[in-house]
């Protein structure tokens, strides 16, 4: 189950990294088995490629608050 923005703000960088980590590796999964005709909720793709983005987002904003404030 996807977290909510406020719970992503709240994580380190590195959990952000570790979250985006599983949810690729899930991502993969869900591919394979959608090859094979085994998946069983195809929306999860879906939800699964926009939880990595608003991961990786969370992650690159926090990079460039760190980046301004060391300025």
């Amino acid at each position: 189950m996807a977290k909510k923005n406020v719970e992503i703000r709240d994580q380190s960088p590195a959990e952000l990294e570790k979250m985006i980590r599983d949810a690729e590796d899930e991502l993969v999964t869900l591919r394979l088995r959608k090859q094979t005709g085994q998946i069983d909720k195809p929306h999860r793709l879906k939800e699964l490629r926009r939880n990595i983005a608003r991961l990786k987002t969370f992650v690159n904003n926090k990079k460039t608050a760190s980046t301004d404030a060391a300025v």
